[in-house]
């Protein structure tokens, strides 16, 4: 059974998402969630659910390397990112070398990048005139958004689409296909391709 960490920067539904999904697999449970916002209602989320959580300050996550000790403290397996805005830094990539992965509400390369993500995403993507959208999980490297992508699902951008009725399309994809990507990962990547269109 491996050990699920989830670092998230804001609300918490992907993260409690994972947390639900992962209670019945035999693969994996999340048993940490981690945070960069003493206020983020991540935590409550966790909380509810009995998972412990840990809140870090950028020192904590750059300097001294605490946030790494705690990951080994307890075991971890696998890191997901749900919603954090912050770069991982090297020591961490490093230790968790093809073992930690992230969600993009878009389809990479295009509308990536620092800054690049909530609202700003889709804003982007109906002000470029795309006819489709959608999630890209990638796995994690020192810059943002540029990590080999493991998996893309789509939805069409439709006329009168706003950033918050593409959010709603883009929100369900990320519930419905995160959890078990993640899952095919820990037994080892099999059933992931690049393509899936989301029917």
């Amino acid at each position: 059974m491996k050990r699920i960490a989830v670092f998230a920067s804001g609300s918490g539904t992907n993260a409690e998402n994972l947390i639900r999904y992962f209670r019945t697999s035999p693969l994996g449970r999340v048993t940490l969630v981690l945070t960069n916002k003493p206020d983020a209602y991540v935590i409550s989320r966790a909380q509810s659910h009995r998972i412990e959580t840990f809140v870090f300050r950028r020192e904590q996550l750059y300097g001294t390397g605490e946030v790494l000790a705690v990951l080994n403290q307890k075991k971890i397996d696998f890191i997901v990112l749900a919603g954090f805005l912050w770069l991982i830094p090297a020591s961490i990539l490093d230790a968790y070398e093809g073992r930690i992965v992230n969600i993009h509400p878009a389809l990479l390369p295009r509308h990536g990048g620092k800054g690049m993500y909530g609202r700003r995403v889709h804003e982007a993507v109906i002000d470029s005139g795309d006819e489709e959208s959608g999630i890209t999980i990638h796995y994690l490297n020192s810059r943002y958004d540029e990590g080999d992508i493991i998996f893309q699902a789509t939805c069409p951008v439709e006329a009168g689409d706003t950033p918050e009725t593409l959010a709603e399309k883009i929100h369900s994809l990320e519930y419905e296909h995160y959890p078990e990507v993640v899952e095919r990962l820990l037994e080892g990547g099999q059933g992931i391709h690049g393509d899936a269109a989301d029917d």
